[in-house]
């Protein structure tokens, strides 16, 4: 195996004059080839030495995605530093947390998060400098800018003693030293610092590459959080073991100017990958539909027939076309050209596939991609990992699974004394390889708890099919647990719940060895108020808080036997009494991570009066007092 500075200069010997780097300065979208990229990284890298940053000291990074975020990586391992990736989406203390917890010495960071620094500085005893990327009137002590850094370490290499031990400095790094201190989301406790070594991104880049290609003239729009290790080994090393190229998305004044951004781009760079997860994957459809009803009834007719055809014709994926469907081809093949090819433009027209990361994808929303001709294949992984164990890829597909496993690494399922199971049987998914960490920073306990013996216990539930595809089922923690002591996990029917239904936007079910299981329900008033205007009722009414309650409840019994997606789930595990909220899962309030999952363990903490009422008599009915209430603090009009 090899260091990740060692796999760089490798790759800028192959393809010197490849665009690596694509970024959007003002209008259009310049690029930046691999030797240039690379000239910069030994300047940032040879100036953050010549500022003091020695072998295993942190730098934390903060900032939006963009050519200086990739630079300023690898500058820091070129030091031989640790770089500490942070989410833009943390406020002030929770980075403060990160930096104090790393002992990060400095800090880079963009305008848009630099303040979120400023705030808390005072304290980080450690940190001893803030890098600016972007330029500003005045410096403090203690404050630079990104290229006056650059500008130190191209005048110090000028001389050729110093580029030499340069030289001798960063070829001494090894494999195992640590390249990132990637932290958890914290949906727990405080959040652990998962440590990954250079050894970790490289062998699991390798290994990402038995699973599927990627030839030289790809382009990714990379959406994702730089900070994420999916972002880390499947865009920014991947791609550069290959030859190819990833492009940023430009950054807005605001958050949602950048989200607006995001379409913009991708016409502009027509990418060839994309990697996602399921938000973004569901905000994606949304904006399709929209835009297919825009166009009349008629259109959006043909277009649900077209899809209906299509998912009949694709099956499962691994059986698409079989049998009497191949009759179906020709009248796919003149949908795909007077529909589907037209939908696919919004992407730049030259998308062959997503990959699905995060969280696990809806089933729906696989089929939907794969309808209109980019398939969107779920992988599983995890940080701890680095992260890819799994995937789905055109040569071997099967909806509902998340795939294969990458090549070189074991994985068992074992149950809860950790003796393996065998095919077909749930456990934990336990894996072994060059990919799993070094540990969590500073938590020897932690660490003990999840490696053991060499082997990584995800947490997660899982079994392998007898023809090799992964079926992951979800977090052991977030389990439900009947009274008979059976467990489930609850994500597929929350996803689909809030997936399929126009009326409800979230959802979390709760079962803690109860008779029957409880649903937390963030309702889409938009669309109530809809369908109360349309039915000339109002919130305020005893007969519109009924309406609004039964619609929701309706909802849901769409799952139930003889209802519409009656075959999907085990009736057991179906929630019995809902509790609707006016108040949505979000990051504001701690009940969503950065990652936009919800935090099972503080929405339970903050609505535990709510769950134990559910089991009450009263509570089963769905027009009870409380839910009456909610809705009567709704914007319905």
């Amino acid at each position: 195996m090899k260091s990740l500075i060692r796999f760089f200069e490798e790759n800028v010997e192959k393809y010197a004059s490849n665009i690596y780097l694509w970024e959007k300065f003002q209008d259009k979208y310049e690029g930046t080839t691999y030797q240039e990229t690379r000239r910069q990284v030994h300047e940032f890298g040879a100036g953050l030495m010549q500022l003091g940053i020695k072998k295993g000291d942190r730098v934390s990074l903060l900032a939006d995605g963009r050519n200086s975020w990739v630079i300023g990586e690898l500058g820091i391992l070129y030091a031989g530093g640790v770089n500490v990736p942070l989410s833009i989406k943390l406020n002030a203390e929770e980075i403060r947390f990160r930096m104090t917890h790393s002992g990060s010495r400095m800090v880079i960071t963009s305008s848009t998060q630099a303040r979120k620094i400023l705030d808390v500085i005072d304290r980080c005893p450690e940190l001893e400098k803030v890098i600016f990327m972007d330029p500003r009137e005045e410096y403090s002590e203690g404050q630079i800018h990104f290229n006056e850094v650059r500008k130190v370490g191209r005048e110090w290499l000028e001389n050729p003693a110093n580029r030499k031990s340069f030289e001798e400095f960063t070829a001494s790094i090894t494999p195992s030293d640590f390249a990132n201190i990637c932290y958890t989301s914290g949906t727990t406790a405080d959040p652990k610092g998962i440590i990954l070594t250079h050894g970790n991104y490289v062998t699991n880049v390798y290994q990402s590459y038995s699973l599927m290609d990627i030839p030289q003239y790809y382009k990714t729009l990379l959406i994702l959080p730089w900070d994420h290790s999916f972002a880390h080994t499947a865009g920014i090393y991947a791609f550069m073991g290959k030859g190819a190229s990833i492009a940023s998305v430009k950054v807005g004044k605001t958050p949602m100017e950048t989200l607006r951004n995001i379409p913009i781009c991708m016409k502009e760079i027509k990418p060839n990958l994309l990697m996602s997860v399921p938000a973004l994957a569901k905000n994606f459809r949304k904006n399709i539909e929209k835009g297919i009803r825009e166009k009349g009834k008629m259109t959006e007719t043909l277009f649900n027939f077209a899809l209906n055809m299509s998912y009949s014709y694709n099956k499962e994926g691994y059986n698409k076309g079989k049998g009497l469907q191949k009759l179906k081809k020709p009248l796919l093949r003149l949908f795909d050209k007077i529909l589907f090819s037209k939908v696919r433009e919004a992407f730049g027209g030259e998308l062959d596939f997503f990959i699905g990361g995060g969280a696990l994808l809806d089933i729906e929303l696989q089929r939907f991609f794969y309808a209109i001709g980019v398939p969107m294949y779920q992988g599983y992984g995890l940080s701890e990992a680095s992260p890819i164990i799994s995937s789905n890829s055109a040569k071997r597909h099967k909806l509902g699974s998340s795939g294969f496993l990458v090549n070189n690494m074991e994985l068992k399922i074992c149950d809860d004394n950790g003796n393996e199971l065998p095919a077909g049987q749930k456990g934990e998914i336990v894996i072994r390889g060059g990919n799993v960490m070094h540990g969590y920073w500073m938590n020897e306990s932690a660490t003990a708890e999840t490696i053991r013996d060499g082997w990584l216990f995800t947490g997660d539930m899982g079994y392998m099919s007898e023809d090799g595809f992964l079926y992951v089922m979800g977090r052991f923690k977030s389990l439900l647990i009947a009274d008979d002591g059976e467990k489930f996990s609850p994500e597929g029917i929350e996803e689909a719940i809030s997936e399929q239904s126009k009326y409800i936007d979230q959802c979390m079910l709760y079962n803690n060895q109860k008779p029957y299981t409880v649903a937390l329900l963030v309702p889409n008033q938009h669309a109530l108020k809809l369908y109360l205007d349309d039915h000339n009722m109002s919130a305020t009414t005893e007969e519109g808080k009924r309406a609004v309650l039964n619609l929701i409840e309706n909802e849901v019994n769409e799952y139930r036997i003889n209802g519409k997606y009656g075959h999907m789930f085990p009736h057991r595990w179906l929630p019995v009494a809902l509790g609707v909220l006016n108040e949505s899962f979000n990051e504001e309030n701690g009940m969503m991570n950065s990652t936009m999952k919800i935090v099972r363990g503080k929405i339970t903490e903050r609505y535990s009066d709510l769950i134990e009422w559910l089991y009450t008599p009263m509570g089963k009915i769905a027009y009870n007092e409380r839910n009456m209430e909610e809705v009567e603090k709704m914007k319905l009009g």
